[in-house]
């Protein structure tokens, strides 16, 4: 049925979602203590990024001055902060520390070190967050005399299976977003420009109580590009429409893309895009516990492949990965792509989206999340199953 964006606005409202509790912080922190004994690694740096947030609960903006939290492979978190925020810091926390402080004319690092030499903890050396800027790594590195290696293996391998209470939120995230795009399906109108339906999108998931994430709408050949066009497209009868969106509740992310055609689809079109759903479904039912991610992605590859596209990466046909994983951050492990090797288990999300790019004509991209359970791959939102009517599936069932 067809609406004015005006009036589905109206209609929207803030979404429900329990953020994290403080017992399943507590409880992170201590899994990523035990590996850190394991692997004889005395402390972890935390930078200001999503794994600060997943680890303690606090969210801190990156600048051009260092500041986190120190987790000891033994005892209590101890965040680090320039000496004129540590009052707000204090507010925020969730998880208490001490907070180790340094004035502007100090030096942070050679702080950090000191610390670190003074932890009753086992092991030696710090592990840094992936995240953690270049001038940061090098500055420890040097205050460290080298004794610094990567966390990267140890959080992603934590990060990446998600507990009931992550999957409820992005649960609640997806249905939210799915939501709007079937108001953006429902709104398109010809003539209208591309800015105009995302204005509507970021304020739409504002209005569902939700802080958009991003974005992104193509019209006609602008759709055969992954990442779009650098101009507004104003749309017509007959153009192909991809729409990707997402937004955060409680930091938490949805990631949805809707390809479908505004006006009577051409055979040619027909064709594009029930090969883009094939791939989605070959790659899904792939995805099975223990499978490899690159499994996943070859399954998705060998049906355009087979149907004349590609090979590899060339186009026309699938120029990038069959998807990646989604958490606290848009794209993080585990990515699902030719030679990543890494066994998929329950609780692991990460999106299913083969895009068939077709330059010069149009693309088509499907793109749904799954979360992984111990019997297979669950869709949060109804997939699309027919070109006619993209968001006709029948429901499926979701998390309370």
């Amino acid at each position: 049925m067809k609406t004015d964006y005006a009036t589905a606005l109206r209609g929207f409202h803030p979404v429900g979602g329990q953020p994290i509790d403080t017992t399943e912080l507590r409880k992170r922190i201590a899994a990523l203590q035990a590996q850190m004994v394991h692997d004889g690694v005395r402390a972890v740096w935390l930078d200001a990024s999503a794994s600060l947030t997943y680890f303690t609960g606090l969210s801190l903006g990156m600048s051009e001055r260092i500041h986190g939290a120190l987790v000891p492979a033994a005892g209590a978190v101890i965040y680090v902060s320039p000496q004129f925020e540590a009052p707000k810091l204090q507010s925020l926390l969730r998880i208490p520390g001490e907070i180790a402080v340094w004035e502007e004319d100090e030096n942070p690092f050679a702080l950090i070190a000191a610390v670190i030499a003074q932890m009753v903890a086992p092991g030696r050396g710090l592990a840094l967050d992936p995240a953690t800027p270049f001038r940061f790594a090098a500055a420890l590195m040097q205050a460290m005399e080298g004794s610094v290696t990567s966390a990267e293996a140890m959080i992603a391998t934590q990060r990446q299976v998600k507990s009931t209470a992550e999957i409820a939120l992005m649960q609640a995230a997806m249905t939210a977003s799915f939501e709007v795009q079937k108001a953006v399906h429902a709104g398109l109108r010809e003539g209208m420009w591309s800015s105009e339906v995302t204005d509507f999108i970021l304020a739409a998931h504002r209005a569902m109580g939700m802080k958009p994430l991003f974005a992104a709408v193509q019209f006609g050949e602008a759709t055969a590009y992954p990442h779009g066009v650098p101009y507004p497209q104003q749309l017509r009868d007959g153009d192909m429409v991809l729409v990707d969106m997402g937004g955060t509740l409680h930091g938490y992310c949805s990631d949805i893309t809707r390809t479908y055609v505004f006006g009577t689809p051409t055979p040619r079109q027909r064709e594009l895009w029930e090969l883009e759903r094939q791939a989605q479904t070959a790659a899904f039912a792939a995805a099975r516990i223990g499978a490899a991610c690159a499994d996943v992605d070859a399954a998705a590859r060998q049906v355009l492949t087979v149907a004349g596209f590609g090979p590899d990466y060339q186009v026309p046909g699938l120029p990038h990965r069959t998807g990646h994983g989604l958490g606290l951050d848009i794209h993080e492990e585990p990515y699902i792509l030719r030679g990543n090797a890494t066994p998929l288990q329950a609780g692991m999300c990460f999106s299913i989206e083969p895009m068939l790019c077709v330059y010069g004509e149009c693309g088509v991209r499907l793109e749904d999340i799954v979360y992984m359970t111990t019997t297979g791959p669950c869709w949060f939102v109804p997939p699309s199953e027919r070109l006619d009517a993209p968001f006709s599936a029948k429901e499926i069932e979701t998390l309370p």
